[in-house]
């Protein structure tokens, strides 16, 4: 991410205004650029993170939930969930309020491994808005969460806001 500065052009012929799309497009490749390397060996990179970020952040009561707040199929994340579980960051328990179903909760170990992990993507977050200053980042982070949140009203199967709001560090 630090060549990212280095890269960034202006003058005749960059086009600098218009196409919304692409902008998210870019913002949303130098994110993912940057975060993935630092992931390390987390099973599944960044939908591991946002499982784990998920499951110690927020209370999904099942594991079915827990695919719908994320927007994974059930049965892609039984196997996310999986080699979650082999890794030793997250265990399957019995749901106390319905014990045919399971809950996936953090081990020992996944939390801590989640708390190292979002020290080094708030860093990379960091490094990314650099062409901010303070005021501007924390404006930034507010209005991407309203815009999150307000997609709920698009897609209500999918809670975007809840979804956001972990990931996202406070303003």
């Amino acid at each position: 991410m630090s060549g990212m500065a280095s890269q960034r052009r202006s003058g005749p012929g960059v086009h600098t205004e218009g196409d919304f799309g692409w902008h998210l497009g870019v913002l949303l490749a130098a994110y993912h650029g940057s975060v993935s390397p630092l992931l390390g060996e987390l099973p599944h990179a960044t939908r591991g993170y946002q499982i784990l970020s998920t499951v110690v952040h927020g209370d999904q009561p099942t594991q079915a939930a827990l695919a719908a707040h994320l927007g994974i199929d059930r049965t892609v994340m039984t196997y996310l969930i999986d080699d979650l579980a082999k890794a030793g960051l997250v265990e399957r328990r019995l749901n106390p309020a319905d014990r045919r179903a399971r809950k996936i909760v953090v081990t020992p170990l996944g939390a801590k491994t989640l708390a190292e992990l979002e020290q080094r993507v708030r860093e990379a977050e960091e490094t990314l808005l650099a062409g901010l200053d303070d005021a501007q980042r924390a404006t930034f982070r507010d209005l991407l969460r309203h815009l999150a949140c307000g997609l709920r009203d698009i897609e209500p199967q999918v809670d975007p806001c809840t979804a956001a709001e972990h990931l996202l560090p406070p303003a």
